[in-house]
């Protein structure tokens, strides 16, 4: 499956101004489910996943998990009517988007390190929950993943639950 397409833009920001995170639900802004394209400067060829995963999975909004779905699957219902590379399978499909996610939420990880490490400016520190989520989530959900799940928790310096039980914990 060729899944390479117009994007919005890997060169997009990942740090949206002010303006665009009020127009999309930010305090001061508009409604938290009020969705729009901040912009498509630098518009380019990339995964197909790109598009949805950066407006589901932003760095400073969170999106209840059921929105999230509903939009995503929409979204691909769309684009295959429209001829879009995205799979029959909706489900290797949404694999694809939330390694995308996790793929952006690494590297805001990273700009936000060198934000406040390199260039003194803590206050992103603030959105930074939400990101490690995002990262911890996907990581939980695929086999493939728990080497990097193991990796943020000694980074953040706690432990993975594991071992057997019965009934409730």
């Amino acid at each position: 499956m060729n899944n390479v397409t117009p994007t919005l833009g890997t060169d997009v920001s990942s740090l949206p101004p002010e303006g665009a995170l009020a127009a999309l639900g930010r305090p001061g802004g508009g409604s938290v489910t009020t969705l729009g394209v901040v912009d498509f400067q630098d518009a380019v060829y990339g995964p197909i996943t790109y598009d949805i995963a950066s407006l589901m999975r932003d760095a400073f909004l969170s999106w209840e998990e059921d929105f999230v779905l509903d939009i995503t699957i929409r979204y691909w219902e769309k684009a295959r009517k429209a001829g879009l590379p995205v799979g029959d399978d909706f489900g290797a499909f949404y694999r694809g988007v939330e390694w995308m996610g996790l793929q952006r939420h690494l590297k805001v990880a990273g700009i936000f390190a060198r934000l406040t490490l390199r260039d003194g400016k803590p206050q992103y520190l603030a959105d930074a929950p939400r990101f490690i989520n995002y990262i911890r989530a996907t990581a939980s959900r695929y086999r493939e993943l728990k080497p990097l799940l193991r990796l943020v928790d000694e980074v953040e310096g706690s432990a993975a639950s594991s071992g057997w039980a019965f009934g409730r914990l």
